[in-house]
Order: structure tokens, then sequence, then C-alpha cells
């Protein structure tokens, strides 16, 4: 009987290919988005599960009652081994890490690389998988190194490299040589090797590194990685008297007042962390996924109800002959689930097609078919088979229900009180797809925002060198000789030696007047710079000098406030804070305001401008970017003699530029991903509208010949007739934007006020989104109903 079934439904599939085409293609889209967003969601659950015990691994996390003291991922660095030691039957292990970045050098190729110097527990306390060498002993020796198979082939162009050299610049001028002893598997994405935005492939221990020594062992040091792995049985709650003493007996007052440790379990963090960005994403994806899903089924009921009313005098036929209600449903599932299969077949082409730029959009790799093997095999047919009969069911069992006599003559009557349940879907659907289409368009205009806003600096031109980092007075004195060298390029309009960049990434400090208490200083991010930073960067001065004149003997103790530092210092004007003495925390001397800044964006825009001062690079001999303006021209040739004279003065060091714009993208990577996302979101749900559309106009089309036969006879013209079945449409429209635009306001308002610098949503947005709509409704209604119009009224009347 079931060969029956589909035999016949692979027929009437052949018969009905426009309807069929339509209807697999509206569940072909659905599942393919399905389909993405599964793997997606699934790759997300199992980050970090892949690691040994990850059940009992914890991340140490610090809460600071003053924000300038730490950061939220980063803990004091002693604590995870004075754990581990004082409390071994609560504590079976721990790993801790400086993140760093250093140049590293084989032969003629010199890269700079984000690394990790840590503790030599790594590789046994998580079980990386390593192709060579042995993770018990690899990073015992001080000179130690291990790498991923990545670095491995970019090095060396191989993988068995355990016993070859790799040469790690280090921070007071000398190159130190170490030994790879294990090459690392490359490990699935893990909030260890990737806790910050670059992922980490080269690992050696603590302290081997001359200029980043002690850190490992200095209470005052906030801003180490600590894990810890707990004891079987063992919770965060047994540790928390543990860790109070522990900070009580070591960690300066200061700190300790200001500090609360707390665990969060690996497996979790990432979801977590960043106020739950990940567990919002993961719901949000789960519902619009479940959405598609429905409002695909949704199409696929109403295109079964038009274009199945073709068949009745078939289910008439099939009734008087004997067929029995349970095998009409039969059939009608029968054809519904074959549907729903050949749309299975084509999703999971479009899913592998599809997977490079949907991995582009969410920021994250998706796995391949065969990589989720055999889930691959079983996910699609039990979505198949769900969708299949959820799908068919309704149009079975209603269709099942007409009277023998009503069959024979072709006729829905029994049917048509369901006609305002489906135009109320359609509703939905318009409202959703408004919803989507006007929230795209917010988000569109808030991106753009941020990268055409006046951002109180020049970023045009602008070019950022990472520079190879010797902070001893000599190394200092060489990297100005290159700066100037560089500075005297015809292609080079301004240079600047400094060791922040607007890019969010600075360090705060305290500052308040003399005689103010200490307790009530204004923390003020610290930017390290040379007296050309204001003239290359654009940075205008209200006031005074910027640190000192060029080419003068270094002045210490000089500093410049940008306009909101010297407002929460409590001066009226820029005028009023020129040459006034301040003090910063942990500094003997004062400091001299000698020049104001105007205010500009060193952060992104979800923050306010913040206290900013600057002061001279030579004060600590810290640098880490040049910052070079290029004269208007051919960049591309600019950056070639850029790099030639670069290679002249410093063979030995990487060449590597980042341009300012590229720099402020990574500054909103998660709304540029969004701006895609809501792009697709907004295609997929005007892609779902009409093919509801053409369901609707499809049944009202086969219900109505007769009526429209009458009219023309009455003289209706083709165009009242287009009109009779577009009004209802564009009334559903008008009842849609009601609701979805308002909504779309309210919620939109919402969303931009995370951002303390917004857009305002205009009507003309609502207005672009409208006109877009009515147009493709428009079009969409007319073209389907045309040949209805157009169609001998006699044939029309001859229809009943």
């Amino acid at each position: 009987m079931l060969k029956n079934y589909f035999k016949t439904a692979w027929r009437n599939l052949l018969k009905r290919r426009f309807y069929s085409l339509v209807t697999i293609l509206g569940l072909a889209v659905g599942m393919t988005f399905s389909f993405l967003m599964m793997s997606y969601v699934w790759g997300e659950w199992q980050v970090n599960r892949h690691l040994a015990n990850a059940r009992n691994q914890y991340i140490i996390r610090s809460k600071w009652s003053d924000p300038g003291m730490g950061l939220d991922l980063t803990t004091l660095g002693p604590l995870g081994k004075a754990l581990k030691t004082n409390y071994p039957n609560l504590v079976a292990n721990y790993y801790r890490y400086d993140a760093i970045t250093v140049a590293v050098s084989h032969g003629d190729k010199h890269f700079r690389e984000d690394v990790q110097t840590g503790d030599s527990t790594l590789l046994a306390m998580y079980g990386f998988p390593l192709l060579h060498g042995h993770a018990e002993t690899a990073l015992n020796a001080p000179n130690s190194i291990v790498i991923t198979e990545n670095k491995a082939m970019k090095y060396f162009g191989r993988t068995d490299v355990v016993g070859e050299s790799l040469t790690l610049h280090n921070f007071v001028g000398g190159k130190q040589e170490y030994q790879i002893t294990a090459v690392m598997k490359k490990p699935p994405f893990n909030s260890v090797t990737h806790l910050l935005t670059s992922e980490a492939e080269i690992f050696f221990p603590f302290s081997s590194l001359e200029g980043r020594k002690g850190s490992e062992d200095n209470w005052g040091f906030a801003f180490m990685v600590n894990y810890i792995e707990l004891k079987n049985g063992v919770t965060p709650a047994d540790l928390a008297k543990p860790i109070a003493r522990e900070l009580a007996t070591h960690a300066p007052a200061a700190i300790n007042s200001s500090l609360k440790v707390y665990l969060t379990p690996l497996s979790a963090y990432y979801r977590e962390a960043n106020n739950g960005v990940v567990n919002k994403m993961i719901l949000t994806l789960s519902g619009i996924t479940l959405f598609i899903l429905l409002m695909a089924i949704v199409n696929f009921v109403n295109i079964s109800m038009g274009s199945s009313s073709s068949r009745l005098k078939e289910i008439g036929v099939r009734k008087v002959l004997g067929s029995q209600k349970r095998q009409l449903i039969g059939q009608f599932l029968a054809e519904s689930v074959l549907l729903a299969f050949l749309a299975m077949f084509i999703s999971l082409g479009l899913y592998q097609l599809l997977r490079p730029v949907f991995s582009d959009m969410l920021g994250k790799e998706l796995a391949s078919l065969w990589s989720l093997m055999p889930y691959t095999l079983i996910a699609p047919i039990l979505v198949s088979l769900l969708v299949g009969m959820l799908a068919g069911l309704y149009p079975a069992l209603v269709l099942s229900r007409v009277p023998s006599v009503e069959s024979m003559k072709g006729k829905l009557k029994s049917v048509g009180g369901n006609i305002v349940f489906r135009r109320s879907l359609i509703a939905v659907q318009f409202i959703i797809a408004l919803f989507v289409f006007a929230g795209a368009g917010i988000v569109a205009r808030q991106v753009d925002y941020f990268f055409n806003k006046n951002l109180g600096y020049n970023k045009e031109s602008l070019v950022t060198l990472g520079a190879p980092r010797d902070w001893t007075p000599e190394g200092l004195t060489k990297m100005e000789q290159v700066r100037d060298g560089l500075g005297r390029l015809s292609q080079v309009k301004n240079i600047s030696l400094s060791y922040e960049i607007p890019n969010g990434n600075g360090g705060y400090f305290g500052f308040y007047k003399p005689g103010q208490d200490s307790t009530e200083a204004v923390w003020a991010t610290l930017l390290r710079t040379d007296v050309s930073y204001a003239e290359t960067y654009g940075v205008k001065l209200l006031a005074g000098e910027f640190l000192q004149r060029s080419n003068t003997s270094y002045q210490p103790d000089r500093i410049v406030m940008n306009e909101t530092a010297i407002k929460s210092l409590g001066y009226t004007s820029p005028q009023e804070a020129l040459g006034q003495q301040v003090r910063v925390h942990f500094y003997p001397n004062p400091l001299t305001i000698v020049g104001v800044a105007r205010d500009f964006h060193f952060e992104s825009m979800h923050e306010t401008i913040k206290p900013l001062v600057f002061a001279d690079v030579r004060g600590t001999n810290t640098y880490r970017y040049l910052s070079i303006r290029l004269n208007p021209g051919n960049i591309g040739n600019a950056m070639a003699v850029v790099q030639q004279k670069w290679c002249e003065l410093m063979p030995d060091a990487p060449f590597e530029y980042t341009f300012m714009d590229e720099t402020l993208q990574k500054l909103y990577q998660s709304e540029i991903q969004l701006k895609k996302a809501s792009r697709v979101a907004t295609f997929l749900s005007v892609v779902i509208v009409l093919l509801g559309i053409l369901g609707m106009v499809s049944l009202n089309v086969a219900r109505r010949t007769r009526e429209v036969g009458i009219r023309k006879v009455l003289g209706a013209t083709s165009m009242d007739v287009v009109m009779l079945f577009l009004k209802e449409f564009l009334i559903i429209l008008a009842g849609a934007i009601s609701i979805a635009f308002p909504l779309a306001v309210l919620l939109g308002n919402q969303w931009l006020k995370t951002y303390s610098y917004r857009v305002e949503i205009g009507w003309e947005l609502f207005a672009g989104v409208t006109m877009s709509f009515g147009m493709m409704i428009t079009l969409l209604v007319s073209t389907q109903t045309y040949k209805a119009a157009i169609t001998d009224p006699v044939k029309s009347l001859k229809s009943d």
C-alpha cells in the first residue's frame, strides 16, 4: 500500500510541477536555515566539552568595585598555584598564563605572534592531543616551546619539528633561542587557547623571556589568566573561604578591598561571558529558526489547500469507488513526506554551498556534513518526517472531510470557513517580515554611523605598525631612530611612536589633585605617546601644547588631558587647568598639565568618552606601535616604500601593518555580523511571505473563478479583477504596519540605548520599507491573478 501511495504521489507531483516546485523551494529554504542554525547551536554547546575533565575545570574571575584595577577574566598572578599548593585535597590541578605579543623568527621568516607564557601543566591538564612530543615533559625546560601544527607548517613547512629552534625577541632588546619540544594538533575552539580575540598557538614557560618575568609570583599583578581543576565532588562554594584566606594573607590592601573572586565552570564560561552574549545569540537564532521552519510549514499548508482544490473531483471519485478516509489521509501524507524529502536533499546541498557564507556571518566555522556523521543522516531524516507529517496533516484532514457530492462538483465551500485563519497566518507573516525588514534597516544605519561619525581624529590614510619591544633606554632610542628614518620618506606625512592606539585597549590610573583624598581619584586611561601623536592622529588641542615641543630634550612629569578629564577633576575651562599639578596612584612625583585636548573616541561608541591622559613614552620606555599618516597618492606604492625602508632599518623584525579602518571594524565586529545576519533574515522573511501570498492567491483564484466570470460579464476590467485580489493583501499590509512598525521603534530604541552614541529612527526608514514591501506584494499578486483576469468569462462560468 505504501508503494502505491508514493507512486501516486510522485505522479501528482509531476502533474502539478509549478506548485510542487514552489512547495519544495519553501521547505528547502526553511530546512536549509534550520540545518545551518542547528549546526551553529551544536557547535556552541560543544565548546570546551572536549577538554579533559571538563566537568571539573573552572576559570577564576574577578569583580572589582573599582573597575580600573583589573579585568573580569583575569585575577592575581599567584592565586591558582597557591590554591593547589595549600589545598591539594580540593584542587587537582591549575594552569595560568600571561598573554603577550612577541616577534618570532626562523631563518628569513619573521612574524609577530600572540603567545602564552604559562605553567608547564597546560598539555596534561587539558589533554590537548600531540602529533609529536610528550605532554608530561614538553614545557619543563626553561627554553622549551610548544607550537601547533599550523605554526610548524608556517615556519618549517612540516610538522615533525621536535628539536628544531625558534627565535623569540625579548623585551630588553635581545633574542632568545627556544627548542621545540612538542607539536600540538590544532585544538577545536576552546576558552584556553582562544580565550582572547586572537588564538594562541605558541606556548613557553613562565619567566623564561627576558623583560617579562615575575608576574606569576606577584600578588599585585591582577592581569593573569587562572584556571583550576577541582577534585571530584568539590564545588566552587568549597573554595570560597580558602580564596578569601589567600587574598587576606598575600594581596595588597587596596586590591583586597576592591576584589571579589569567583569561579565559572569552563564548560559554561564561553556562553556566559560578555553578559551572556553567546547564550542570547543561541536563543535568538533558535527562535528565528523555529519561526522560519513553522512559516515554511504554514506556506506548505496554504499552497497545498490552494493547489489541492483542483483535485476535489479525484477525491470524490475515490470516495465513490470505496476509498476510506484513512486511505485519503495516507495519500496526502505520502505526498507531503515525499515533498519534504525532496526538499531535504536540496537543503543538504544548499547547506554545503552556504556554509562558508553563514560561517563568515556568524564569525564561527560551521561543521561540514561529513564531520557531523552520523547526525547528518539522522537529523535530516527526522526533520523531514516531522515537517512532512505536520505540513500534510491539516490539508489531509480537511480535504478528506469534504462530502462526496461537493467533491464531485469541485467545490471548496466546506473549507471556506478556514479562510480567516489562513489570512491571520498571512498577517502574522507580514508583521514579522516588516519588523525584521525595519530592524535590519535600523541596524544598518547604526553600523554605518560608526564609520561615518566624526571620531575626533582623522582615520583616513592612517596605518599602524607593530614595533619590536625592546623596553630599555637603548631600545627606545633605536626605535626613535627608526621612527625618524621612516618619517623622512616623501610618502609619510606624519609618524608617531606610542604604547596605545585608539582601539579601546588602555590601562586605568587614578588621578587626583594635591591635598585631595586619593580614594576620590578620577580614573582615566593613560596613553603613553611621543610628542607627534596629536599631529599624526589629528587630535585638536584646546589649550597649551602636546607634552612639549618636538626636537627638544625630554621634560619629565608633563601630561595632557582631554576635556572630560579636566571637567572630572573640577576645572571649568582648559585655560584654568593649564599649569595645574595632579597626582597619580603609585607614582611619587606630581604631574603638570601642559595641554588640554579635545575629546575623541578612544573606545567604541558603546561607551561615553572617558577621561584620557597623555604622558610621554620616554617616561617608561614602553611602546608597541608606530602610527603613520600617509600623504595622498597610491597607498599600495607608499606602503611598498615604507616596507623597503623598514627592512633596511629593522632587517630581522616582522613588517605587519593594519589600516585604522580595519582596527575600527574589530571594535564593532558583533554589530557587523548582526548587520549581515539581519540582511539574511530579511531575505528569508520576504521569501516566506511571498510564498505565503502565492498560496493564498492560488486558493482565492480557485474558489472565486465563477465570481470573476460574473464580474467580467457585468463590465469589470482586468484591473478591477486584479484589485479584487490585491486589496485584501493591502488591507492586511496596513494592519500589519500598525503593529510591526511601533514594535520596531520600541525594540529598536531599546537596542540603540546600549550605545552612548546612536542614530535617530526616522520616518523615512519605514516609508522605504512600506514602499518596497508593497511593490513586491503588488507585483506578485498581479502576476498570479492576471491569468484569471484575462480568461474568457464564458469559460469561468462553466467552472461550476
